[in-house]
């Protein structure tokens, strides 16, 4: 195997005083805020209800990251001591010494971060008795690219790495080892700038399909069904899933799919434009 034809990564984890991984989470939220912001506009739905959503979101997504991480990837760890507990919620490191140190939140999933999205933007609806599929819509429509710029943090910082290959576009993550692997995040930091692309023409073309949780449905079926194939291009993230017919991301991704499917039907039973698609 010639490591010549392939692309050498490494770069730095920081960006001037930034880390390369939340700058672009702040970039990608940024960009989902603007977003939906024009989108409600275009609806004619006051500011002051819009006022209150970054925050829900924010603190949904974070906070549904880090314990799907925490419950479904190192529950060993987590859920068996009082410091694990601790470490859950905090964003520190135990030391073996007694001590402590600031380590930021460490581990994120994006199964997680979904799921807690849905349970904030609930609460945001009951708050502004906004209708739930509108406002599920909206946040569809812009969700390409917070997930797009995810997964290029993580490229950034050489996590969620992908398998041994021989294809002339693989990544050797030289703060990994020095094998040529397959750049999963590229993928889909691709596919999710797509999805984007797409969910703007499609409400360009179809707004009246807003409110129908129409949008809502093909944005969790086209990640998760996306996420599900390219799991096999991946690198386990936890030794226990190697016993599984399944890694954890696939497992995860299955009532995702089957909530979007759900969610498609039910929209075109109750829409009664000549929609097709």
């Amino acid at each position: 195997m010639n490591c010549e034809l392939f692309i050498n990564w490494n770069p730095s984890v920081e960006f001037g005083p930034f880390r390369w991984y939340g700058l672009c989470w702040l970039v990608g939220l940024a960009l989902a805020y603007f977003i939906v912001k024009r989108l409600y506009k275009e609806q004619k739905i006051k500011d002051e209800l819009f006022d209150p959503l970054f925050i829900y979101c924010f603190i949904g997504i974070l906070a549904g990251a880090r314990l799907g991480h925490c419950l479904f990837y190192e529950p060993d760890h987590f859920l068996t001591s009082g410091k694990g507990l601790v470490e859950m919620f905090l964003p520190i490191r135990f030391l073996a010494d007694g001590g402590w140190k600031f380590v930021g939140y460490q581990g994120l999933a994006s199964h997680g971060g979904t799921l807690g999205l849905i349970i904030a933007l609930w609460l945001y609806v009951r708050k502004t008795k906004l209708s739930i599929w509108t406002v599920l819509d909206n946040i569809a429509i812009a969700t390409g690219t917070t997930a797009c710029f995810i997964r290029l943090g993580n490229l950034m910082n050489s996590e969620i790495i992908g398998k041994v290959t021989d294809v002339p576009w693989a990544f050797i993550f030289e703060r990994v080892d020095s094998m040529p692997r397959h750049p999963g995040q590229l993928y889909e930091a691709i596919a999710y700038g797509i999805l984007f692309g797409l969910m703007w023409w499609l409400h360009k073309k179809y707004p009246q399909r807003i409110g129908t949780g129409w949008y809502f449905g093909l944005c969790l079926t086209y990640i998760f069904t996306f996420r599900f194939f390219i799991e096999y291009t991946k690198e386990i993230q936890e030794a226990f899933e190697a016993s599984l017919p399944l890694d954890m991301g696939q497992i995860l991704s299955i009532p995702f799919i089957i909530i979007g499917v759900c969610c498609m039907i039910r929209a075109r039973k109750h829409d009664t434009s000549n929609f097709k698609l």
